[in-house]
């Protein structure tokens, strides 16, 4: 198996994620070519172990590491409760507005890339608080967006995320969320972190405020604990996306829910495989889940965590039997569930038509 980033590869804890068939190089090319759109990365855990290591020595921060081998050397997670703690400690070094700027910059441009062409990212709010005044925060993060975006082409817009286990911070994050949604830079509010023990029944009040004030809302569940916790999210948050979601294969009739609503689940395979979500030697639960008819987009939660890229992700699909028009269509869907303007979207269909009218 190929390493997919410039994080180390995890061969040493994964020795196979599972395949069924060889991508030809023609299909290949074009899973590499196509425009993509990118709804569940994380801008903090898509910055690479160098760039991390960098911003810990210049902001005076102490890792568990003697050398950035040893750094990118923890990136070879055992569970989750074990990312975790690494993806803290990588938060950690990002101590300044301007830290924010540069990672937002460096993000368009691994994102343009892959030809992706909008992101929506999500912002460790819980864990930005204090290093900065929110409205220094928010102009790091807006001038890093602009000057990606011209220098690059990519686009993105964010979502604060609450951290699950820090409740105490949700109406920060919330009030924080507002303040960059009045700059056009924020779409709504999300919610991830440890999923044991922090139900989604938690938040109620917050996702209430947000909804009110005129913020989407999304939450990451059924990714390390089962269904009851996507029911909750849709029950009592009413999610309008639900990051990973693949634990809903658990129970048939929150399938049926998921297929009938179209409530859109955002899928990362890799994440899933490097973490225990999914067993290496069984296909991805997106096969499941596409044929019951759910609706699914494709992402790379923390790319070089996971040693993928959202190249990676389309690649993985066709390895496991996925047909080009099966791939389309994901990546057709996420245009159509992305929170954009009408004409935004109008913009991106023609762009995606275009592309696959020239395939010959």
């Amino acid at each position: 198996m190929t390493c997919h980033s410039s994080s180390p590869c995890k061969e040493s804890i994964m020795t196979e994620i599972y395949t069924s068939t060889t991508v030809t190089p023609v299909l290949a090319a074009r899973l590499r070519a196509m425009p993509k759109i990118e709804l569940h990365v994380h801008l903090e855990g898509a910055t690479d172990p160098t760039t991390v290591w960098e911003m810990a020595h210049r902001n005076g921060v102490t890792l568990p590491a003697t050398t950035l081998a040893e750094w990118q050397s923890l990136y070879a997670f055992r569970d989750f409760p074990h990312f975790i703690d690494i993806y803290l400690l990588a938060a950690s070094c990002m101590q300044t507005p301007a830290d924010y700027a540069f990672m937002v910059e460096r993000f368009l441009a691994q994102q343009a890339a892959q030809h992706i062409v909008y992101s929506e990212a999500f912002l460790s709010a819980s864990l930005m608080l204090g290093k900065g005044s929110d409205d220094e925060l928010i102009e790091a993060l807006a001038a890093g967006a602009a000057s990606g975006e011209a220098k690059y082409g990519s686009r993105v817009r964010f979502i604060p995320d609450i951290a699950r286990q820090l409740p105490e911070t949700r109406q920060r994050v919330l009030e924080f969320t507002l303040r960059g949604h009045a700059r056009g830079l924020f779409l709504g509010l999300g919610l991830g972190g440890i999923e044991d023990g922090f139900p989604p029944e938690l938040f109620i009040d917050v996702y209430e405020a947000a909804r009110a004030a005129g913020l989407h809302v999304v939450a990451h569940a059924g990714e390390t604990t089962g269904p009851a916790t996507i029911w909750g999210s849709l029950h009592a948050l009413r999610a309008e996306r639900i990051g990973h979601g693949v634990r809903a294969v658990d129970d048939p009739a929150l399938v049926a829910h998921l297929a009938a609503t179209q409530i859109p689940l955002e899928i990362s395979p890799y994440s899933n495989y490097r973490l225990g979500v999914t067993r290496g030697d069984q296909p991805h639960q997106i096969r499941a889940l596409v044929d019951a008819g759910c609706c699914v987009t494709l992402a790379s939660d923390d790319p070089p965590m996971f040693s993928t890229d959202l190249n990676a992700e389309y690649q993985l699909l066709a390895a496991q039997g996925f047909s080009w028009d099966e791939i389309w269509r994901i990546n057709c869907t996420a245009v159509e569930v992305a929170f954009l303007p009408d004409d935004e979207r109008a913009a991106l269909r023609a762009e995606f038509a275009a592309f696959v009218a020239a395939i010959p």
